[in-house]
């Protein structure tokens, strides 16, 4: 009967693999290195320990029983192979930083804050946390480019802002729609005035209109029963009432016309000359910048030519939204926080992720996010034998920047 056991071992891609057992700490090697003698033994010849291997099911069945897999060769640069498991495609770090530049620069020219939010948000907005299959649950995977669910009535208008951003797309072949929708509501965010929001990429797009949601997911501006639409909307989608108000914050940006919603005048004194298309009605006085007016004017309502929505007016008018609502008016510091998470917490709404933890972006070098260690994940089902330390012990090289040590050890019953 075989006994085994198994250690893994982390090494920094700067760190040279170690060659002898000082590698590692007294108390490993104590357990592992019955007694000196094991010293001597490790003088053994690459072929013995090999016969070793091969004696072994484990390693055997693992490692060396694969006639069809490419040959794996170690030079002094390192480990190479004739042939690299292809892997699925992950978020291109350098082109997200670009096509976020490229973002600030529409922003600048084009004031397309309000819509690229409204993209990102609609994008995600159909998620159900009660599916769990992907992408029947929705979220954000980039289906709104899609004709059909572009036709939904609640995304009116959102064309225009597919057509803002495909020159983009076409730019940077790296960038999915998923991640791009994502990108651009929370530069818009930013580049307003509002929080810096905790973001990261790396979503999976749909690959057919034949995956987008049913129409009828995203919240209406005038039901009948305001705070429960609300609720069942976003309460389906894992929100609580904290992160439904501070969302609805970000209606500080835009205006709504009434030729796409239905709601608001087609112009008034603080929209008729723009910027960007005159017309519509907005929320707020200064409808580019993002900050808590929102609130005060809901709160307030003094001026006609400000919009206000039945789902808006029911934030000061519910018990359990009015807390939020109030705090907002009075602490933007604190709408910002809120603001941020909740906001974050939309985008990633029913995404896949390729990597699974995703890729974070910011003004320095681009870095996966935090990541518990899994060592199956790193696997290659490519072996290096680099030393043999006793007949029973050998270093085993996965790939480059993490070793696996197996004892095998053999005794009857």
């Amino acid at each position: 009967m075989a006994e085994r056991l198994s250690l893994s071992l982390t090494l920094s891609p700067s760190t040279p693999a170690p060659t002898t057992m000082a590698a590692f700490s007294t108390t490993a090697s104590s357990r592992i290195l019955p007694s000196a003698t094991a010293a001597s033994r490790a003088r053994l010849s690459f072929s013995s320990s090999l016969k070793c291997l091969r004696s072994s099911p484990l390693v055997s069945n693992l490692f060396l029983n694969q006639k069809r897999s490419p040959m794996v060769r170690v030079s002094e640069r390192g480990l190479s192979s004739t042939a690299s498991p292809k892997c699925a495609a992950a978020a291109d770090p350098d082109q997200l930083k670009s096509a976020r530049e490229d973002i600030k620069k529409l922003l600048d020219s084009s004031f397309c804050h309000p819509i690229l939010v409204r993209l990102g948000w609609h994008d995600a907005g159909t998620y159900n946390k009660n599916i769990q299959e992907w992408p029947q649950r929705g979220g954000a995977n980039g289906s709104l480019r899609f004709e059909i669910e572009l036709k939904h009535a609640a995304n009116a208008g959102l064309v225009n802002a597919l057509k803002l951003l495909q020159p983009i797309k076409e730019k940077y072949s790296g960038v999915t729609y998923a991640d791009l929708f994502q990108l651009a509501s929370a530069t818009a965010v930013e580049e307003a005035g509002g929080p810096k929001i905790p973001m990261k990429y790396g979503r999976v797009d749909v690959t057919g209109p034949e995956q987008c949601p049913e129409e009828g997911r995203l919240p209406d501006a005038g039901p009948p029963s305001p705070a429960d639409h609300l609720r069942n909307v976003f309460y389906r989608m894992g929100l609580n009432d904290k992160e439904i108000v501070a969302l609805s914050g970000a209606h500080t940006l835009g205006r709504s016309r009434p030729e796409r919603s239905g709601w608001g005048k087609p112009e008034t004194k603080y929209t008729k000359e723009g910027p960007g298309a005159p017309g519509g009605q907005s929320w707020t006085v200064k409808w580019l910048k993002f900050d808590n007016s929102y609130f005060k004017d809901i709160k307030e309502r003094r001026d006609e030519d400000l919009l206000v929505l039945p789902t808006d007016a029911v934030i000061f008018e519910d018990p359990s939204f009015k807390v939020f609502a109030e705090k907002y008016a009075e602490d933007q510091d604190a709408f910002f926080k809120d603001y941020a998470e909740a906001h974050a917490k939309l985008s990633n709404l029913g995404a896949k992720f390729e990597p699974p933890e995703g890729i974070v972006i910011n003004d320095g070098p681009s870095e996966p996010a935090p990541e518990k260690f899994v060592a199956a994940k790193y696997s290659s089902g490519k072996v290096v034998i680099l030393m043999n330390l006793h007949p029973n012990i050998f270093l085993v090289n996965g790939c480059q920047k993490f070793l696996t040590i197996f004892c095998i050890r053999n005794r009857e019953n």
